[in-house]
């Protein structure tokens, strides 16, 4: 195996050049303002976690866990996600708390990843858990949050997916009772969105005609409210029943919030984490194909750190948003540039500290003599689009404190 090159990283890991950590950060800090707003707390956990708790928690799969082993022995990980270091904390630090928690956070996470599979192996998630509460109501707030984050991250367009485990878990043990194989490999196929194996798979299986018919139609259950009443025909079985029951009142309260128009039911969503117990959604941006933010409820994830409660919460994919989605065209504000000579430092740094204590960005340099003048351009905002690529060095406004200005 050959050196890396000093200039080479990792694959999977990138570096972020100034004008995109100016954007990341921007979706970041009026994403966790606006769930601010609805009461989330913000917390920060380590980015190492041993791995038989969270790692094993976690429910990645150990292929895509980085491990590594401390001076100790003991096996670490680096997190995956931030659903079980969450849970972790809420099970410990946070076990004398009144519920329902509401706690939000903005974290990179690590997934190992084939090199030649074009994924990151590190990437941003910014999100929110809702810890202690099991009511329709409270899987609808996360998703009209969910909602009023995609916006407050400049997504103009966008649809939320929603469906239920328990639904699909009740349809197939009364679809395909006694074949618990056949039933994980029909989901994986949902999983995947892999429906032409689904219906072949489907059609290898010893079930009446009728049954067939009637699992096929569960590709055609995507809608609105409608959908409820459809899947109540398609299944008598309790659990499945129940689900749809739920999900019809997490409809109803998403009306209430106003944000219906941009959620549709489909009931193939199974969501891609074995926690998922209950509702589960996806949020897919109109300028990409693959979603930007996911979630649902894991009402038995706390009983693997000690407290069975409850919980519900989702995640945007920062990156993707900064990526793929134009966002807020923002007003550039370049810096100003205060050029001073030796016997007028004093005076030219003070200047700067004053104009920085208002709020402007500031530059400051030395100057030798008038040569030095000739290498900046002062440029107005309407006008810094256009030339902004053909100088190397362009400033609001150019200040001269010197015996040459």
């Amino acid at each position: 195996m050959s050196k890396p090159k000093g200039f080479e990283k990792p694959a999977g890991v990138r570096d972020y050049l100034p004008h995109a950590v100016k954007k990341l950060r921007k979706i970041e800090n009026d994403v966790l303002h606006c769930m601010s707003r609805w009461g989330y707390r913000q917390m920060i956990t380590p980015t190492l976690e041993y791995y038989d708790t969270v790692g094993v928690a976690s429910s990645t799969s150990d292929q895509k866990l980085y491990k590594l082993l401390n001076n100790r022995g003991q096996a670490l990980v680096l997190r995956s996600e931030m659903t079980a270091p969450v849970a972790r904390v809420v099970s410990s630090l946070l076990k004398e708390e009144p519920l329902p928690l509401r706690l939000s956070y903005h974290a990179n996470v690590f997934r190992a990843i084939e090199e030649e599979a074009g994924r990151e192996a590190e990437f941003f998630q910014t999100g929110v858990e809702l810890v202690g509460d099991d009511s329709p109501e409270a899987d609808a707030e996360v998703v009209a949050l969910a909602i009023a984050s995609l916006q407050a991250a400049g997504v103009k367009s966008f649809k939320i997916a929603m469906g239920h485990v328990g639904f699909l878990n009740g349809l197939f043990q009364e679809a395909v009772p006694g074949l618990p194989e056949a039933q994980e490999e029909l989901k994986n196929h949902l999983l995947g969105r892999d429906y032409v194996s689904f219906r072949e798979t489907l059609r290898a299986l010893n079930l009446p005609e009728v049954q067939k018919n009637e699992l096929n139609g569960l590709l055609r259950l995507r809608g609105g409210k409608e959908i409820c009443g459809q899947a109540l025909e398609l299944s008598r079985h309790p659990l499945a029943r129940t689900s749809i029951e739920h999900l019809c009142k997490v409809w109803e309260v998403l009306e209430s919030y106003g944000v219906s128009e941009h959620v549709l039911i489909d009931l193939t969503m199974i969501g891609d984490f074995s926690y998922y117990t209950g509702m589960t959604f996806e949020g897919y941006a109109a300028e990409l194909g693959f979603p930007v933010c996911s979630g649902g409820r894991y009402d038995n994830l706390l009983q693997q750190f000690g407290r069975p409660i409850p919980s519900t919460g989702f995640s945007l994919k920062t990156n993707r948003i900064l990526d793929g989605v134009p966002g807020t065209p923002e007003k550039v504000e370049l810096p100003i540039l205060i050029q001073y000579d030796v016997p007028r430092r004093r005076e030219g740094l003070q200047e700067a500290s004053r104009l920085r204590e208002e709020g402007h960005a500031v530059v400051t340099r030395l100057t030798v003599g008038p040569e030095d003048l000739k290498v900046v351009k002062r440029l107005d905002n309407d006008t810094l689009e256009s030339e902004g690529e053909r100088f190397g060095e362009i400033y609001t406004f150019v200040t001269f404190i010197s015996e040459h200005g």
